[in-house]
């Protein structure tokens, strides 16, 4: 795969993570939980990549036992805990503040990937990095002005929602040399969706069932939001480094932004047109990084 299609793959499925509002506003409408949600993405997920896993990718379920240590990881560490510090930090302040302390990810990304990886620590990686975060706090409404009074403790549970969420990116690409997309992901919401199971209260909520908007929501949360977003994503951090594709990931906020202009009435503000600009000029100078570095090794091998 080229680095312009890692690239696109990357971006489509961090627009993928964006739509999920929309699929998640149901579901509390009818009574679930926060954490009651997660399991549902989790079993769902799991049940769907298994089955199709079965059908057409059946020989890449052999895995290596010592590797179910990473897909643990991934499933539990970060699937099912960053969730629990992103919404206890939203159920205790608010939605701005909790997206934008989720994406202090990508620095912890690039921090834990010099570290385990050796990936070049350059200043435009860097600055991208600033430029996106600061795009991120403007897109959610925190910026231009600080207005909120944070308890630390939220504040650490907002931090702490980053680096868990940076860890998926860890655990994927420490697999990602030896496995397809598809196998880290559902091994992933394998784990994800025991833990689920085990931990929340989703099991007493199965008469909310019988209502179609409830599975209509839960499967397109499951295969669109989840499924197809971690497998787009995935698929791109195979081909690119680990602090890179977390840096081009933060679209996110910026979709879900325009998906509830779109689609849930909510108004664009001219600052969060502002945060979107920085957001994709982040992204631009990510890629423009890759393209100078590619030519000048082509340059020297000729």
């Amino acid at each position: 795969m080229s680095r312009a299609k890692a690239y696109l793959c990357v971006l489509l499925g961090a627009a993928a993570w964006g739509l999920i509002g929309m699929f998640v506003a149901p579901l509390y409408a009818r009574g679930f939980t926060a954490w009651d949600v997660v399991a549902i993405r989790a079993v769902l997920s799991c049940v769907f990549l298994f089955l199709l896993m079965l059908r057409f990718f059946r020989p890449q379920l052999r895995t290596y036992f010592r590797d179910h240590l990473f897909f643990a990881g991934a499933g539990i560490l970060s699937m099912a805990f960053f969730n629990f510090f992103y919404f206890e930090v939203f159920a205790q302040s608010s939605l701005s503040l909790a997206v934008t302390l989720l994406y202090t990810g990508p620095l912890f990304v690039t921090v834990l990937s010099r570290l385990f990886f050796k990936e070049p620590f350059t200043f435009r990686k860097m600055l991208a990095l600033f430029l996106a975060i600061i795009g991120c706090a403007f897109v959610v409404g925190l910026l231009p002005f600080w207005e909120a009074q944070v308890p630390l403790q939220v504040l650490v549970m907002g931090i702490l929602s980053g680096f868990c969420y940076a860890l998926y990116s860890i655990f994927g690409k420490a697999v990602a040399d030896r496995y397809s997309a598809f196998t880290i992901t559902t091994y992933t919401f394998f784990y994800a969706g025991i833990f689920m199971l085990l931990t929340s209260g989703v099991w007493g909520k199965l008469d909310a069932f019988v209502y179609p908007d409830v599975w209509i929501s839960a499967f397109l949360l499951a295969i669109v939001s989840t499924v197809l977003g971690y497998l787009l994503y995935t698929t791109g951090l195979k081909h690119i480094e680990a602090s890179k594709a977390s840096i081009l990931a933060t679209v996110e906020p910026m979709v879900a932004v325009i998906t509830g202009v779109l689609f849930l009435g909510e108004s664009l503000m001219f600052w969060q047109v502002i945060g979107i600009a920085l957001v994709l000029y982040s992204a631009i100078l990510v890629t423009q990084n890759s393209h100078k570095l590619r030519n000048r090794k082509e340059g020297v091998q000729q």
